[in-house]
């Protein structure tokens, strides 16, 4: 386990894997150029679909950074959608791009452009569908390409800087720890858990890591922002929209004019939710949210000071360990189930009897069957049936009520036993007790890029960052690949949706860190 896998290059300079060849490129970066002299250009191509009937809010983009220092060439690919490469491993739920669209598009720019396909980082910004989002595959590579393509041909001298914004209102952990050691994640297809069982909420990465890239004089050509965010349900209509990134590029390029391109990098968000993700008061509307975050970053854009830099790329396979727990957990869940559905007997009321006494009994504790004379008056003659009723009464609401969150947990773990079936099933049909994973890094002056193919958590990402020596360090994750989630080792026991909806072993974050820490390091 955490073995490379190298991919070696045919004659001609082509991949012949699946286009994530691995080391630096400099040797393989053809004419470029001057040395010492940093070239950049931009594109984006629309890739939303051209089904009819659909709604769309605001289209979805495949945007195009070409960075070149005269050694070395990048390409980073900003895609608003949903994962890179999830199609099979979701069984379908995230259907839009296909596993062949990475290797197929890396190959065809390493061929015609001669960027190689180490090289080029495709980021998913995560946005979520109410159906089918993108174009069909064919044209997704191909517009993606075209992207890239015109982002070379306009290619221009520039200087880059990098630096940091913070925005901490429009996000929020969506694990819940709870007062028995466990953990409960906010999602719409289970309820919350009751108040008084909720001990803290989880963390968050505020941090906004940010890329500046000016022509020579001074005009702003691209800015790259990265943020740890989860755009779930964007538009309140269920319209395709790419979410609060989308709406925080727009603010980001309306304010610094030129033709300047914000390109959106989804960071360590696996286990982040936006505040109003179940507010069920307010209508579904991430554009508020995008608007704070493109401010946020503006505010420090403006501080960042731009220079030359050099370029630097590395790119490694290794292999994660699968998990092998899930039969247990399983197990586990069903010895749940059955003392719960155990619990659900000798049950008096009905809904329609529950709710009349619990309203009555919320609303006048003290004298909740009539008016407070009459138990005055029971009181002074002795006669005490008021208050026999009452307690009747009020075992029959409690036990109506731990009903009612019986019900609650009994939803979350048939969620959870069918989840992790799905799973069991993935990674028995997968016939390998590992599954690759590509981390990238790119340092672009003193400022680093790295990548993961999961559904990388807070923590995860924290860590990382932590442990780089370089104080511009950005995760991003949910890039060259998918692999849902990738939860830390301490969260396996504690039973939250990521841990759930998740392939990877524990061992899986040690093996990461360890070699993210690496690649950072001989950068």
């Amino acid at each position: 386990m955490g073995a490379m896998n190298r991919k070696r290059f045919s004659k001609t300079g082509i991949d012949t894997g699946n286009g994530t060849a691995i080391g630096s490129s400099a040797s393989m970066s053809g004419a470029g150029a001057p040395a010492g002299s940093l070239r950049a250009g931009v594109a984006k191509s629309n890739i939303t679909t051209d089904a009819k009937g659909v709604v769309i809010n605001d289209p979805l983009y495949a945007k195009a950074l070409v960075l070149d220092d005269g050694r070395t060439k990048v390409a980073i690919i900003a895609m608003d959608t949903t994962a890179i490469g999830g199609r099979r491993i979701t069984q379908g739920m995230l259907d839009d791009v296909g596993d062949d669209f990475l290797p197929k598009l890396r190959r065809r720019i390493q061929k015609e452009l001669k960027i190689p396909g180490c090289n080029v980082l495709v980021n998913a910004s995560h946005t979520h569908p109410p159906g089918r989002l993108l174009c069909d595959d064919a044209s997704q590579v191909n517009r993606t390409f075209d992207a890239v393509s015109r982002a070379l041909q306009n290619m221009t001298k520039v200087k880059v800087g990098w630096g940091r914004g913070y925005e901490d209102r429009i996000t929020m952990n969506r694990t819940l720890m709870l007062k028995n050691g466990k953990s409960w994640t906010i999602r719409h297809t289970n309820p919350c858990p009751p108040d008084e069982e909720v001990a803290g909420v989880g963390p968050i990465d505020p941090e906004i890591g940010i890329l500046r890239i000016d022509r020579m004089d001074g005009r702003p050509l691209a800015v790259v922002y990265n943020f740890a965010g989860h755009p779930l349900f964007g538009d309140p209509r269920g319209a395709i929209t790419a979410n609060f990134p989308g709406f925080a590029s727009k603010v980001i390029e309306a304010n610094l004019g030129h033709d300047a391109m914000a390109l959106f990098l989804q960071g360590a968000g696996g286990d982040i939710m936006d505040v109003f993700f179940k507010d069920f008061n307010r209508p579904r509307d991430t554009k508020p949210l995008g608007i704070m975050l493109g401010l946020s970053t503006l505010k420090a854009l403006k501080d960042i000071q731009t220079q030359d830099a050099k370029l630097s790329v590395i790119s490694e396979t290794i292999k994660l360990p699968r998990r092998t727990d899930i039969p247990e957990r399983i197990k586990s869940l069903q010895q749940e189930q059955a003392e719960l559905l155990e619990c659900l007997r000798f049950t008096s009321l009905n809904f329609k009897a529950f709710l009349p006494l619990y309203i009555k009994y919320a609303l006048s504790p003290d004298y909740p069957a009539d008016y407070s004379y009459r138990y005055l008056q029971d009181k002074k003659i002795g006669a005490d049936e008021l208050a026999a009723m009452d307690f009747h009464n009020r075992q029959s609401i409690e036990k109506y009520l731990k009903n009612i969150y019986a019900m609650e947990k009994l939803a979350r773990i048939q969620d959870k036993i069918a989840t992790l079936k799905k799973h069991q099933a993935l990674n028995k049909e997968a016939g390998e007790a590992t599954i690759p994973a590509e981390v990238q890094g790119i340092k672009i002056g003193d400022c680093v890029l790295i990548t993961s193919p999961a559904e990388v958590l807070v923590e995860v990402g924290l860590n990382v960052k932590k442990a780089s020596p370089y104080k511009y360090t950005f995760m991003a994750a949910f890039s060259n690949g998918y692999m849902h989630y990738g939860p830390p080792a301490g969260a396996y026991s504690k039973g939250g949706y990521e841990v759930t909806e998740c392939l990877l072993a524990p061992q899986w974050q040690k093996i990461y860190e360890r070699k993210a820490g690496e690649i950072i390091r001989r950068l």
